[in-house]
């Protein structure tokens, strides 16, 4: 069931100060997730990480840190910004990891800089390691030749996944290694969930029993890592997850892996969208309710125009992925209408409300009108992350609520942010 944390909320004093369309984060509910998964891994050979690219603004890299979570960073700045964030740097321990298939931009200067352990998914990444002047260890992320996400453009594992290095070509990438002088001390497979947990759980045993039959080939082998995917229950009808068989299968696993290798080896798991799905909100003001008529073609509709787009949430328009919404401040006892909630872009693609097929899917909503406010829920796993300036909009505002209070922790970009890269340059 979405997090409900808005309802008491002045959203409107809020969008006074900042404008609209922007995100809200709850601290409360952060914390809470945060907390489920540390009892998840409350085990001295345990170790959770952040995979940041779910949710990267510096306050919420703080509070990851200060709960003692460590970070898993799929770009050079990510590693960049987790170390302005106050996150250890160095390989002993590898608080940030390092995990991509190519390294591009800063990557490989941000890892020799920062002494990151890079968890390399493609076997030429050692040779860039090379050329780079890397002398540390590595780790390995292998393809185990399964693994499922909660829709096929989501896939991390198996055939039709670019992830990671296939399995059976893991002794050669071993042998590369070993040439090139580097130890190999961490294995990683990310295999993704499905929608939920029990995939999950079952992946994790599954991976369990991939690895032991591995872990006597890294005599360095210091840790073992299960990837990320914990599934979070968008709808309203959604079930709360039980992680309690996800933990036992865990430590079950690290005792299975430490027998096998004869020594405590380190199990990992990544969560991302675990931690800040719910936590986030997207708040969009409507701006007109306007119809059209049912003819050949088809139904007519209920539009709904909102000023939040695509721009700022994309997942509806790149997975047709659901997310709830609600009308703030409506009476409960108003009548429903199926409506189309649409965005601001000059695309047909900019609508919230799509199904699995990507196709319009009417919501039932109370009907609302103009300058009332729309809530997105469970906006905070790749809300933010993956909105753009497409149309040269400027990216939302972010505002941090805790104890009652609201804070500001990203503003609205500006024109000047937007352009401040562009040049003309003889090169």
């Amino acid at each position: 069931m979405p997090d409900s944390f808005v309802e008491s909320v002045d959203l409107q004093a809020i969008a006074r100060r900042v404008g609209t369309p922007f995100f809200i984060c709850s601290a409360e509910v952060l914390r809470r997730r945060i907390s489920d998964i540390l009892q998840l891994t409350n085990h001295p050979h345990l170790q959770a990480r952040y995979a940041m690219k779910a949710y990267s603004t510096r306050r919420v890299l703080e509070a990851m840190r200060r709960h003692g979570l460590w970070i898993d960073a799929v770009s050079g700045n990510e590693v960049l910004r987790a170390r302005a964030a106050g996150f250890a740097i160095g390989v002993n321990p590898p608080a940030v990891l390092f995990s991509a298939d190519v390294f591009r931009d800063n990557a490989l200067a941000a890892i020799t800089e920062c002494d990151i352990l890079p968890n390399i998914g493609s076997p030429g990444m050692i040779a860039d390691l090379q050329s780079a002047g890397w002398r540390g260890p590595i780790g390995m992320r292998l393809n185990p030749g399964f693994g499922h996400g909660h829709v096929s453009e989501c896939d991390t594992g198996g055939p039709s996944s670019k992830h990671g290095i296939w399995h059976d070509d893991a002794g050669e990438v071993r042998r590369a290694a070993e040439r090139a002088g580097y130890d190999i001390v961490l294995l990683h497979a990310h295999v993704g969930s499905g929608p939920a947990i029990d995939e999950f759980t079952a992946n994790t045993q599954k991976l369990a029993h991939f690895f032991a039959e591995r872990v006597r080939d890294y005599p360095a082998l210091a840790a073992v890592s299960f990837g990320g995917g914990l599934p979070h229950p968008y709808r309203p009808d959604g079930e709360a997850m039980d992680l309690g068989p996800l933990g036992r299968g865990l430590r079950e696993a690290q005792a299975l892996l430490s027998a096998r290798a004869g020594r405590a080896l380190r199990v990992e798991i990544e969560p991302g969208r675990y931690f800040v799905a719910p936590s986030t909100a997207l708040i969009t003001r409507v701006s007109d309710v306007k119809a059209t008529r049912s003819n050949d073609k088809g139904p007519g509709h209920t539009f709904v125009m909102v000023d939040a787009g695509f721009v700022d949430l994309v997942r509806p328009a790149m997975y047709g992925s659901y997310h709830h919404i609600t009308v703030h401040g409506a009476d409960a006892r108003a009548p429903q209408v199926p409506v189309i909630v649409a965005g601001p872009l000059c695309e047909s693609g900019d609508v919230f409300t799509r199904g699995a097929d990507e196709l319009l899917a009417p919501r039932p909503l109370p009907l609302p009108r103009p300058g009332d406010l729309l809530v997105l829920h469970d906006a905070g796993a790749y809300g933010v992350a993956m909105s753009s300036n497409y149309t040269s909009v400027s990216r939302a505002p972010q505002v941090w609520l805790e104890d009652g209070d609201a804070y500001l922790m990203a503003r609205r970009e500006t024109l000047a942010d937007i352009v401040r890269v562009e040049c003309f340059e003889r090169l």
